[in-house]
């Protein structure tokens, strides 16, 4: 039985002299806990697409992380969340955009892709395809952290006065997973609370398939994190499975073009996480870390903050 899982959760990471050891612990924590998640579906046999959506919901569940419980807020105060999920089969794709309520955004994605017609719905349509389907639904308190809320000031304030540092953690945070199950199947989920002082109703790449999150069993599977606007104006995610299908790139070389030639010199920074149908695994960034991690049949699970690490994925 052969299966590949990686997870991301952001790019454009926390400032290294910022990251105390306790903090650098808690988020190898994290997503030691999100690659266990998602590799016990895969263990006993279970889809891709069960295992990439348990392993975003473990980091949605994290208030670390930049989605569900610890989504950061537009500039009206409100946190609003966007989350898809794909198949590659089929080529099935859910997503929700816009949203508060949900525990995990992630599942009312998937509800939109099993329970209705329709790729993509947002506000109080994605709210009702999601109680329809009898999700969870958490009070506003749940979501509240106040390392979220201390962030929004700081940036209202540097914008009142006129400036705004470069912070690459200010513009991105984003998690998640992209997984090949023991039948071949490969899956993508990502779920963001977007960016810190994002205009209200502003929507960035994770809920746009093939832009932040696309799967097709006959190339790649990816989840992507970064400057969503220039992600989405580059198909980032589907342009990698279009080198692969018309140039027979291989994921490593496709993966490596897009993040360090199409997006960097664009003012795309960020990352990605893909599997191809092989179960190979990469994970580019041209940020300073991508927090990610990933873990095969058989081996030992790997995660990793800051630049490339022994172990990272070619």
């Amino acid at each position: 039985m052969t299966y590949s899982l990686a997870i991301h959760g952001g790019a454009g990471t926390i400032r290294r002299d910022a990251l105390t050891p306790e903090m650098e612990a808690d988020y190898h924590a994290g997503l030691a806990q999100a690659l266990a998640a998602g590799e016990a579906v895969l263990k006993a046999g279970g889809s891709a697409v069960d295992a990439a959506v348990e392993a975003v919901c473990a980091l949605e569940d994290n208030p670390l992380f930049n989605s569900g419980r610890g989504a950061v807020y537009t500039t009206d105060g409100v946190q609003e969340m966007d989350a898809a999920v794909m198949e590659g089969t089929h080529r099935n794709a859910g997503a929700v955009a816009g949203i508060r309520g949900p525990r995990n955004p992630i599942r009312a994605a998937r509800a939109v892709m099993e329970t209705s017609p329709h790729v993509l719905l947002i506000g109080e349509g994605a709210l009702d395809c999601a109680r329809a389907a009898g999700l969870p639904f958490e009070e506003d308190s749940y979501f509240f952290t106040q390392a979220r809320w201390d962030a929004l000031q700081r940036t209202l304030k540097m914008r009142a006065e006129g400036v705004e540092d470069d912070d690459p953690a200010r513009r991105h945070g984003t998690v998640g997973a992209v997984a090949r199950d023991a039948q071949g199947r490969l899956a993508a989920a990502t779920s963001t609370g977007g960016m810190t002082a994002k205009a209200p109703g502003r929507v960035g790449d994770s809920p746009v398939i093939g832009a932040g999150t696309f799967a097709d069993d006959a190339t790649c599977a990816v989840s992507a994190t970064g400057h969503g606007e220039v992600f989405i104006r580059w198909t980032a995610a589907s342009e990698i499975a279009a080198r692969m299908r018309h140039a027979g790139q291989s994921l490593q070389e496709a993966a490596h073009v897009v993040v360090m030639e199409d997006l960097a010199p664009n003012d795309g920074s960020g990352g990605l996480i893909a599997v191809d149908r092989d179960g190979t695994i990469t994970m580019p960034f041209n940020s300073d870390g991508m927090y990610r991690g990933c873990v095969r049949a058989g081996g030992q699970p790997f995660t990793a903050i800051f630049g490339r690490e022994d172990g990272d994925p070619a």
